[in-house]
């Protein structure tokens, strides 16, 4: 079973947002902290182009801090400044906020060498759905604005909203490949509540996280686990079991052999922070991980 997800009003917003982007002079592209490779469109460096692009690292509370410095110093290598926030909390956000302003500064200093009337400028948030994009928007205009909330899929349209006299932004709804061919990075996706729930099973995608967090029990030198996650959370230990094994156990014990319940439990566990602050990706040159098939 493939996960795949590509509702009407994304293929819809995502047609609108290739006309507007036409209008717009910087991008702002929100990632995903624990998945930040997963979360990138890879249509961004195209529909960015010669515009300035902004990335920012949302969910930073929910990785450890050295692993917010491995990414640091890799998309640095990559030649990116990241933006790390919780745009939920408001952490971060003057920097984006200033990094946006600096561009627009740049780009009304090219206009008035060329005989140009300085204007608004011009910015647009970009992203898959439920990295934060709303959230970063009300933190940026001081107030809520944009309907927030933790599932994919509640923004639906784009909407000019007018931050200052200095910059105006528009709100997008999430986009995401119209085919997800790596399958690896749909579960992460789909781990961390990145894509729609119709597009997957439960069961399927709650063993894949047990699979990762065992894994990552083994790499006790990227992981800064004392203990694990899942065996602290359910004293359930998941070293003698399969990822499978551990799912069903875990229902036996808890749920009354309920394992629907005990996969939607894990995985909102997972979602909510309750496992602790874990990232399922780490830079490449670093280790590749990925949650087994």
């Amino acid at each position: 079973m493939t996960i795949q997800w590509y509702p009407g009003h994304i293929a819809k917003a995502e047609r609108e947002l290739k006309e507007q982007l036409k209008r717009v002079d910087v991008v702002l592209e929100v990632r995903d902290a624990r998945i930040p490779l997963s979360t990138h469109h890879p249509q961004t460096d195209q529909w960015v182009g010669n515009k300035t692009r902004v990335l920012v690292i949302n969910r930073v509370d929910m990785i450890e801090p050295r692993m917010r410095q491995l990414w640091e110093s890799w998309f640095q290598q990559q030649g990116d400044i990241p933006y790390f926030t919780n745009a939920q909390q408001g952490k971060g956000i003057r920097a984006v906020a200033k990094a946006a302003q600096t561009a627009g500064e740049e780009i009304n200093r090219r206009r008035r060498s060329r005989g140009m009337r300085p204007r608004p400028v011009r910015a647009v948030v970009i992203g898959f759905p439920n990295v934060g994009k709303s959230a970063l928007i009300n933190r940026l205009l001081g107030r809520r604005v944009v309907e927030s909330a933790r599932r994919p899929g509640v923004t639906r349209q784009l909407r000019w909203i007018r931050i200052s006299e200095q910059l105006e932004l528009l709100d997008a709804p999430g986009v995401i490949p119209a085919k997800l061919n790596n399958q690896q990075q749909a579960l992460k996706l789909a781990i961390c509540d990145d894509i729609g729930e119709a597009s997957y099973d439960n069961q399927r995608v709650a063993t894949a996280l047990v699979a990762f967090l065992k894994d990552l029990d083994n790499m006790k030198e990227y992981t800064l686990l004392l203990k694990s996650s899942l065996e602290k959370r359910y004293q359930l230990d998941p070293n003698p079991l399969t990822a499978e094994d551990y799912l069903h156990g875990l229902a036996d014990y808890r749920y009354q052999g309920n394992i629907e319940r005990a996969a939607r439990q894990l995985l909102g566990d997972f979602r909510k922070g309750l496992l602790g602050t874990i990232a399922l990706e780490v830079p490449p040159e670093v280790l590749p991980l990925v949650p087994p098939m």
